[in-house]
């Protein structure tokens, strides 16, 4: 006997990879992308959405907001890299570190905590920098005076024996915002990202594999922040300003039954 609901919602996983496929045509060639998928694909379901991009190309992996979002697809089955944005708590590390579920660091002592952990079981710790670039939310905090100190607690996590800072990323607060202010803000995020970047590589004498800082709004608007990836959100389910003017579709449609006329 079929059960019916008064309402549904209805995803469509053509549009998923429609999606992708006319972001990907539309930055450029070479730049990886990592697709964010937390709160359950914000609620478009994570998994099977993840399972279906497993084997594209240029896609690099997964982005969640917390470590059991992660175990979650781990469990599902999924290989590709898991970059857990928010944070890490002590008594996870070792949960982390066992799943090879990236970290988001942003202070030494998590860098540290994480090196010890990861030594203590034999393993490494893949981690990515988050620089506060004028989001005010989690990162290394680099701008005005904090510059020089922020480098050098960047440079002192990365020379951490048990860790692989693969890469480094910050948010943007506005760059889905329009207007001259929040275009300027959104560029002096990105030369402060980057003027960062150049400094703790030439300390370190060595390149990130991974720099990223482009979300939805910089994808759409602003190329020069692509780098070498980008985190697409809710381009990726098709809505918003953003995702019309790109072409692309929406995932999900609600569905009801009619009772009567």
């Amino acid at each position: 006997m079929k059960k019916y609901s008064r309402l549904r919602a209805v995803i469509d996983l053509d549009a998923v990879m429609y999606n992708m496929e006319m972001m990907h045509a539309n930055i450029e060639k070479g730049t990886k992308m990592v697709v964010v998928i937390k709160t359950d694909g914000y609620g478009h379901g994570a998994v099977p959405i993840s399972r279906m991009l497993e084997d594209v190309d240029y896609v690099w992996g997964y982005a969640v907001a917390t470590l059991d979002e992660g175990v979650v697809f781990r469990k599902a089955g999924i290989q590709k890299p898991i970059l857990c944005l928010g944070c890490i708590f002590p008594d996870q590390m070792e949960e982390m570190i066992r799943h090879e579920i990236r970290m988001t660091t942003y202070s030494y002592e998590l860098a540290k905590l994480a090196d010890e952990t990861a030594y203590r079981m034999g393993k490494k710790a893949y981690l990515h920098i988050k620089i506060d670039t004028g989001m005010s939310r989690l990162g290394y905090l680099c701008d005005g005076d904090y510059f020089e100190s922020g480098v050098e607690g960047i440079c002192e996590g990365c020379t951490l024996p048990g860790l692989d800072a693969e890469g480094i990323f910050t948010h943007f607060a506005v760059s889905d915002e329009f207007g001259e202010e929040y275009e300027s803000y959104t560029k002096h995020q990105f030369e402060l990202f980057t003027s960062v970047i150049d400094e703790v590589e030439k300390k370190l004498g060595k390149k990130f594999k991974i720099r990223h800082c482009a979300n939805t709004g910089a994808v759409a608007r602003y190329p020069e922040t692509w780098l070498d990836m980008v985190r697409p959100g809710l381009l990726l389910y098709g809505y918003g300003d953003f995702a019309q003017e790109l072409g692309l579709k929406p995932v999900m449609s609600l569905k009801t039954t009619v009772s009567t006329i």
